[in-house]
């Protein structure tokens, strides 16, 4: 009876530690196959992390779209982002540049990536960036200041029922690493620090 017992308690935690290994590697697999969802979909409005071409440099100067830019900064990072300008009214078809300063208020260096998002998601298959600080990391050192330009354009086949059209920001604090390059000493620092 007790090996009865003993064989069946056996296959109960085999099938339990089967069934927690296979949760982890779905929850480990879940955020790449949302983020290719995303991009092929434009669902929930992820945008492009990499620099896109201009489709074309006709401007409809018969139509304005608002833009509007939200910064937000998650916890565990001492960084403030914040835009020259709220919001802007534009062509579509117009390039348009935009800048964002980048301020760390801790008295050590850290990393940070900003992870964009449109709304309504609908928009985001047209909002096309030529330059970004989210294509890349940053790092800033104690009690930095970095201005870093956005330069963006909304294509024409934006539908024409969206009139407003919001970009986010949100800064994420990333790991210390000596290997990562650090681009945020190419951009343009407005404040003269290098």
């Amino acid at each position: 009876m007790r090996s009865h017992q003993a064989e069946g308690v056996r296959k109960t935690v085999t099938k339990t530690i089967f069934a927690l290994m296979g949760m982890f590697a779905f929850a480990f697999a879940l955020v790449p196959l949302y983020d290719v969802f995303c991009e092929v979909t434009g669902i929930n409005g992820k945008v492009s992390t990499s620099a896109q071409q201009v489709l074309s440099n006709e401007v409809n100067r018969d139509r304005y779209v608002t833009v509007q830019f939200i910064t937000r900064t998650s916890a565990g990072l001492p960084w403030r982002l914040g835009v020259e300008t709220r919001q802007v009214q534009i062509h579509p078809g117009q390039m348009t540049e935009v800048d964002f300063t980048f301020s760390n208020r801790s008295q050590s260096a850290s990393w940070g990536r900003a992870v964009p998002s449109v709304s309504p998601s609908t928009a985001s298959a047209h909002v096309r960036k030529v330059s970004c600080f989210c294509f890349q990391e940053q790092r800033l050192d104690a009690n930095e200041n970095l201005t870093i330009p956005l330069v963006f354009q909304l294509d024409n086949t934006l539908p024409e029922d969206i009139a407003t059209v919001t970009l986010v920001y949100t800064l994420y604090p990333l790991e210390e690493s000596n290997e990562r390059p650090i681009v945020a000493r190419h951009m343009n620092n407005k404040n003269g620090e290098i």
